[in-house]
């Protein structure tokens, strides 16, 4: 059943549409940086954006931190959010459910295929980011200007703390999916489901900036979405990035149990 829905999830054009698409915004920023030569101020834009000029192997974080806030989470709600409403909305769920397969192991293996295609999305933006800053800028690290701490950092060292950064976002990610996958199990509707996930996502970060939500702010599941920039201090700084892994740990853990108990116990009809 997993090796099913592997199958239809990355088969299908949409899939790979949504992937390409995700990734021409680093793609053009890349290029307007070349053309122009001007980068944003260090703190100001994404991360690593103003250090990319000077050191192209930080590309791929950049290409990260320039789809993370927006463009990332939307691509995963929708995939996770048509995964299970898709089927209901399309008139398949119950001839799913009418084979001898578990209500379980069917969300179970739509389950796999969401955090497949998290995985796959995460690794190609940053791979495409690689391969676009190396070939359009230096890749030469340059002492000073490799880490957030301003001191110089080995290729393996950027190499290294590089899959960290990519394994960190696909985890913040995994929270999005779970949201999605759950408001999947609520609706029949994949619009439905893809909307609430974003509608939680857009009251976290709105809810961030204000004051008088400061103290709900360490429990919001984008509050440390962008930690990954810790990892390029020197030395790391743990605590936002230990924080950041617990709570998505948490949000996916509540989450799929529920969506596991509404979706074993719901009345199938479409």
């Amino acid at each position: 059943m997993i090796l099913v829905e592997l199958r239809k999830m990355f088969r299908r054009p949409r899939t790979w549409a949504t992937i390409t698409v995700l990734n021409s915004l680093p793609v053009l920023v890349a290029v307007l940086l070349v053309l122009t030569d001007l980068a944003p101020r260090p703190g100001e834009g994404p991360p690593f954006l103003s250090a990319v000029l000077s050191n192209g192997a930080l590309y791929p974080l950049a290409a990260l931190a320039i789809v993370l806030p927006l463009f990332l989470p939307i691509a995963v709600a929708v995939v996770a959010g048509d995964s299970v409403a898709g089927e209901a909305q399309a008139g398949t769920l119950r001839y799913l459910l009418a084979r001898p397969v578990g209500r379980t192991r069917l969300l179970v293996a739509k389950l796999v295929a969401v955090l497949a295609f998290v995985l796959v999305t995460v690794v190609v933006v940053a791979a495409v980011g690689y391969v676009v800053g190396t070939t359009m800028f230096d890749a030469q690290p340059v002492a000073g200007g490799t880490s957030v701490s301003g001191t110089s950092l080995t290729p393996d060292e950027i190499s290294g703390r590089t899959l960290l950064a990519i394994g960190y976002v696909a985890v913040s990610m995994l929270g999005v999916a779970a949201f999605a996958l759950f408001f999947s199990t609520l609706t029949d509707s994949p619009l439905g489901a893809t909307m609430g996930a974003l509608a939680v996502l857009v009251a976290s970060s709105l809810l961030f900036t204000l004051d008088a939500a400061s103290p709900i702010a360490p429990y919001l599941p984008t509050r440390y979405w962008l930690a990954f920039v810790d990892l390029f201090r020197d030395p790391i700084l743990w605590r936002d990035i230990t924080r950041g892994l617990a709570l998505q740990g948490v949000y996916v853990g509540v989450l799929l149990v529920a969506a596991w108990a509404n979706f074993t116990t719901k009345d199938v009809t479409s």
